[in-house]
């Protein structure tokens, strides 16, 4: 066996991950396809955010396992779940968040199961990614989690949080501009976690020690973005405005029922000090809709709250009951109707304020990070420092650029503009 067919659900951290899973197979002999049909392996590096997320990656095991692949589950699922998935008749290996690394000689030693106790764990998994296709890079800082939110099972997924050291992070981010790269992306579990509880240090040192032209940030909770961090950032020569906050509601019942310490109005304030710093800087959210116990009442707070508030844009998701979690036994869990309903309600929302967002834009002069080469109609695409997609009638691949923004020129899907 040595074609193999990987899919990564989830965030960023575990994309990240599939890639270096992938890499190290293909350096171990192994053959990356593109289709299933083609494949006899089958790795499905999961997500457990939500039951949800269990369910879909259930499915699509069962259907590799009926084409006759070998079926191999890590991530967050095959962690938690530990050996009770060998129970499956379509699960034939099952390996930890660790263990994946170790994939090749696993399949090589027949070990069909292999998870490490990350909770017990205190070491940072150093791993490295070769890939010198993109212009744009993840680099994970961070593993774990020491908060304890109600709706959340990641921490026992994940374990406690760790930290990759300084030197190896400003290694890294110099290895990938000295291969071409002109952006890295600073991913982790949670990376206001990172060191003593402060990234701060680190971005310093990325400022001063690193030949890499912009960087972005991963999620931050609001309490970790501080006056001192905001005011380095706005003089940075690196950093890229856009900023991604996991506020998860905007009703402070709400919060306080999913164990998140700080309230609306502390975050409502943050975003205002934001958006006095920067220029146009972009601000995307996480927002759960339908959590456990929310009134009509609750949800109009939230609706009322985020439609004042200067978010760019709204990731929302009906809430999903997932075993294990706290969240699971309190009382006033909703029908998915109505969670789907609440869902598209700030979905709409969402798209509202994207539009408002970019049409903000139209007549800024913005730098460009070419990253696509010409599709069909002859343009290429790039991104902008505040995460704008655009379209350029002419430049070089890998390249920066800077563009004055115009109603032609933004990618906007819906075309709402």
């Amino acid at each position: 066996m040595k074609n193999f067919y990987i899919k990564s659900m989830g965030c960023k951290s575990n994309q990240f991950e599939g890639q270096i899973v992938a890499q190290k197979l293909i350096e171990a002999g192994y053959q990356q396809v593109s289709s299933l049909n083609l494949a006899e392996i089958y790795i499905l590096n999961s997500c457990s955010v939500t039951q949800t997320s269990d369910n879909e990656a259930m499915y699509l095991l069962r259907h590799a396992h009926s084409l006759g692949l070998k079926t191999i589950l890590t991530g967050c699922i095959a962690q938690i779940e530990k050996e009770k998935l060998l129970e499956e008749p379509y699960i034939d290996y099952v390996y930890g968040n660790e263990d994946k690394f170790r994939l090749a000689n696993l399949i090589l030693q027949d070990e069909v199961f292999s998870v490490k106790d990350l909770m017990q764990s205190t070491d940072f998994c150093k791993v490295t990614l070769n890939d010198t296709s993109k212009t744009r890079i993840s680099l994970k800082i961070q593993d774990g989690c020491d908060n304890r939110c109600s709706y959340c099972i990641i921490p026992y997924g994940r374990g406690k949080s760790r930290s990759a050291d300084s030197d190896f992070i400003i290694n890294e981010i110099n290895r990938y501009s000295d291969l071409g790269y002109k952006e890295v992306i600073l991913t982790g579990i949670h990376i206001g976690l990172w060191g003593d509880k402060n990234i701060l240090p680190l971005l310093k040192e990325i400022e001063t020690k690193t030949s890499i032209p912009r960087y972005r940030l991963g999620s931050l909770n609001p309490h970790e973005i501080t006056p001192e961090l905001l005011t380095f950032l706005q003089n940075s020569e690196k950093f890229c405005p856009h900023f991604h906050l996991s506020l998860q509601s905007a009703c402070n019942r709400t919060l306080k029922r999913m164990n998140r310490h700080y309230t609306v109005e502390y975050y409502l304030d943050q975003i205002e000090d934001i958006v006095s710093r920067f220029d146009k800087p972009f601000l995307g959210s996480d927002i759960i809709a339908g959590f456990a116990g929310e009134t009509e009442d609750d949800f109009q707070t939230t609706v009322e709250n985020l439609n004042k508030s200067k978010l760019s844009q709204i990731h929302t998701f009906p809430y999903s009951i997932r075993k294990g979690t706290i969240a699971e036994k309190m009382e006033g869990h909703l029908p998915d109707k109505i969670k789907e309903e609440r869902a598209g309600i700030i979905k709409k929302i969402s798209a509202e304020k994207i539009n408002t967002f970019l049409k903000s834009n139209i007549g800024s002069e913005q730098e460009v990070l070419i990253e696509k080469r010409p599709a069909k109609n002859g343009k290429f695409k790039g991104v902008t420092r505040n995460y704008i997609t655009v379209q350029l009638e002419d430049g070089e691949f890998n390249s920066l650029k800077k563009i004055i923004l115009t109603k032609e020129n933004i990618v906007c899907p819906k075309k709402i503009l």
